[in-house]
């Protein structure tokens, strides 16, 4: 009895700590911000916001296109329009470090100053919206399920709350 009365309690204070490990890190959360903001060659057709987020976590952005919101990067193709040039496409695209995110404009084939029409120029251009999503790298490990495309879902998996999202104008 002796020689298992140890083994017992080594057991019970084993089944004890790991039932009270808490894994979760009370300080890091998901969360969004709305970034508002115009593409001009004055600002290189891009826009910074600053964030504060772990090294390992992760950014998602999406950009409201009507009543909804596109995750990008997208690539944008524009119709011909009479003398401007044909096959006109350029990309939403951002990057990220743990203190920043860049929303720009890359690989366009076209003058974005010249070459499209006031009406483009109003829609894709000018007061853009974005919405950041900032998730914990450790919210995304058992998140293999999410379709990050669809806002709506990353939205209800992360129990986000889309009342409460903080809007910031940059340029």
């Amino acid at each position: 009895m002796k020689k298992i009365l140890p083994f017992l309690f080594l057991a019970f204070a084993s089944l004890f700590i790991f039932s009270c490990k808490d894994d979760s890190d009370s300080d890091t959360y998901s969360r969004m911000r709305d970034v508002t903001g115009s593409f001009t060659n004055g600002n290189g057709y891009a826009f910074t916001q600053g964030i504060d987020i772990n090294q390992t976590d992760v950014v998602l952005v999406y950009r409201a296109a009507g009543n909804a919101w596109q995750q990008i990067p997208k690539s944008i193709y524009l119709p011909n329009s009479g003398t401007l040039p044909t096959n006109r496409v350029f990309d939403y695209n951002f990057v990220f470090d743990s203190q920043n995110v860049q929303i720009r404009i890359d690989d366009q084939n076209f003058d974005l100053g010249t070459q499209m029409t006031q009406a483009e120029a109003t829609s894709y251009l000018s007061n853009q919206r974005f919405r950041l999503v900032l998730v914990p790298a450790e919210a995304t490990k058992n998140a293999s399920s999410v379709d990050y495309s669809d806002y709506n879902a990353v939205v209800k998996y992360y129990h986000l709350d889309e009342t409460k999202v903080p809007t910031t104008k940059v340029n």
